[in-house]
């Protein structure tokens, strides 16, 4: 039985967007909510020739402020054999804490 935590990640090829846990209906299901996130204004991405258009050199030091959104809409996902999915085929990771991530070099 795996333990239910507090966050559910919405995982993109590289970005991520933070989602809380709001209800657990069961095992294998669960109500989550999308975060608010917005960037650190003390952070910010250091641009350099190359890539496409140029490239963030130090994107894995991102910060982001993120609070619960009460008013967001609540999303049910799932537990399947390809792991957290919503009705739209988000995938989603269970974690202790909420992720943003940016890919500025995609």
């Amino acid at each position: 039985m795996e333990t239910i935590k507090n966050y559910a990640n919405q995982v993109g090829y590289s970005d991520a967007y933070p989602f809380e846990v709001v209800r657990r209906v069961s095992e294998k299901t669960i109500d989550i909510r999308e975060m608010s996130a917005v960037r650190d204004e003390s952070w910010k991405p250091d641009f350099v020739e190359g890539g496409f258009c140029g490239m963030a050199m130090n994107q894995y030091d991102q910060r982001w402020v993120i609070t619960s959104k009460p008013d967001s809409r609540i999303v049910r996902i799932r537990k399947g054999k390809r792991g957290w999915r919503d009705a739209n085929g988000n995938r989603y990771m269970l974690a202790e804490n909420p992720v943003r991530f940016h890919d500025y070099n995609f």
